[in-house]
């Protein structure tokens, strides 16, 4: 049986392997600084097991930072789809010759490290950066800056993670038969009733998609909330990072970091069963 079954599956030992090696044992290591002790030595965490960390972790104190995370990678989210499903339709619908090369502009920030674009929007949010001084012609500038803001951080998840939302929405429109938005034209329907019954039902697949592409590490992510916001713009993310560094308190990061996993698992199988609906 064993021989039979290493016949048929194989192929995927090397994946097995290395997702045994890269992703269940340091997920193993995680859950076991979760449930040891604070030690400030070489240690970092030692024994005897304790519930302390997630004690601490679930401590009223933290509620807003959750609910800071939160509703930055629901805000994230939402301006990724309102920004990228207008260019994903025009891409499929009107792309022509030109898809390949605008589906490539969609990737181009991806040929550059995260950090650096992320230290370029700093630059330009700065009081004196480029988007202070262009606000200043008009009167519109603000002391300092925009650095520092709810607005700046939800802007440089918004560019991050834009390039998630669009290629799945893309592969739906593309998908999508243009011909059923001509036919409800010709029944009487409007541009609105026309988008919310025939096209929104037709491309929710990748709505859904893309928006879980872009919660789940938005919800995660500590390096834009950490240099283009402050201390009032913490997130979980930037929280965990603190604990495992400046912080010095192993435990409290690992449980903090479990807890983000369990919330990322609950928004997959919540995503997974509305999308057995859908289908």
């Amino acid at each position: 049986m064993l021989r039979r079954w290493l016949k048929a599956n194989g192929l995927l030992a090397p994946t097995g392997i290395w997702l045994g090696i890269f992703l269940v044992a340091p997920l193993v290591v995680v859950v076991e600084f979760s449930f040891a002790t604070r030690d400030t030595g070489v240690a970092r965490a030692v024994l005897p097991w304790t519930t302390q960390a997630y004690l601490t972790a679930l401590d009223p104190a933290f509620l807003p930072i959750f609910g800071r995370t939160l509703a930055y990678a629901v805000a994230t989210t939402a301006a990724c789809l309102l920004l990228g499903f207008p260019l994903a339709w025009f891409i499929a619908r009107h792309g022509g010759r030109y898809r390949t090369a605008l589906l490539a502009a969609v990737l181009i920030p991806f040929w550059s490290s995260y950090l650096a674009r992320i230290y370029a929007w700093k630059a330009l949010l700065d009081g004196e950066g480029l988007v202070n001084t262009v606000l200043g012609w008009v009167g519109l500038d603000r002391d300092g800056g925009f650095l520092l803001t709810h607005g700046a951080v939800v802007l440089g998840l918004t560019y991050g993670f834009l390039p998630f939302m669009v290629l799945p929405l893309y592969v739906a429109c593309e998908r999508f038969d243009f011909r059923l938005v001509e036919a409800s034209y010709d029944l009487g329907h409007g541009r609105v009733s026309t988008f919310f019954r025939v096209v929104l039902p037709g491309v929710l697949t990748g709505v859904l998609a893309g928006s879980l592409l872009v919660l789940v590490p938005a919800a995660g992510d500590f390096v834009t909330p950490k240099l283009l916001g402050g201390v009032e713009q913490s997130t979980f993310g930037s929280v965990i990072d603190d604990q495992f560094r400046g912080g010095n308190n192993w435990p409290l990061g690992s449980a903090m970091a479990v807890l983000l996993l369990v919330l990322v698992v609950v928004v997959l199988v919540l995503r997974g069963r509305r999308g057995e609906d859908v289908l």
